[in-house]
């Protein structure tokens, strides 16, 4: 990455105005895929993503948590730049509202959820950036969805290991004395939970497989 646009990028700060506060904007850090305009990491994207996170104190968030939410960002990005390589149809509103439902559910109330994004600088639930935000997230699940779960292949002799190996004995530990649910009942189930679990140890390994590709630079560390 050019070192005079490093350090332009570095020194970049912006006055973000909320309620009742003043939050000072910089950037964070810079993901570059080496393939096209490098994707910027600010600190108000850092706060957006605490903002999400109920149990995460907002007015000083401390260091540890700045930098697992850094963590997510980069991996959120690395992901958004990948699904931009593929053709695909822009979220609809009705996807994106369930998005926004679907985080809403972590929040013990509908005005405790739009103070925290209030907090943070967002408007309401219908403000720009939150609604960019939203979006991508739906961009990212679909991608995810697609790029792993639609070429997950579950074949019946791994099904019928799963079944000897893991679904038996956990049965007769957790309902002793019960009769045991043939095979070919729980087959289905079990094709979806070796399913779930393939999908998800791939996403986990994708970020890192990601990174191998792309340039990350921490130009403020929080």
């Amino acid at each position: 990455m050019n070192k005079t646009f490093v350090f332009v990028l570095a020194t970049i700060a912006l006055v973000v105005c909320a309620p009742g506060q003043r939050v000072i904007d910089k950037t964070v850090a810079t993901v570059d895929d080496r393939a096209g305009k490098p994707e910027l990491i600010t600190y108000s994207d850092l706060l957006w993503t605490l903002a999400l996170q109920p149990r995460v104190q907002l007015d000083s968030p401390s260091s540890e948590d700045l930098n697992r939410a850094l963590e997510i960002v980069i991996n959120q990005r690395l992901i958004a730049i990948e699904a931009k390589r593929l053709p695909g149809a822009a979220p609809t509103e009705a996807q994106i509202n369930r998005e926004i439902s679907r985080t809403l559910e972590s929040f013990p109330s509908t005005a405790e959820f739009e103070r925290r994004l209030r907090q943070v600088g967002f408007d309401s639930v219908k403000d720009d950036n939150f609604q960019r935000m939203m979006e991508e997230r739906v961009k990212i699940e679909q991608y995810l969805d697609f790029r792993f779960r639609s070429f997950v292949v579950i074949t019946k002799d791994e099904a019928r290991k799963y079944y000897d190996e893991v679904f038996a004995p956990d049965f007769r530990r957790r309902y002793p004395g019960l009769l045991m649910p043939p095979f070919d009942d729980k087959e289905f189930e079990i094709n979806e939970i070796m399913t779930e679990e393939r999908v998800a140890e791939n996403i986990e390994q994708f970020p890192d497989d990601a990174r191998q590709r792309a340039e990350i630079v921490i130009l403020n560390p929080v």
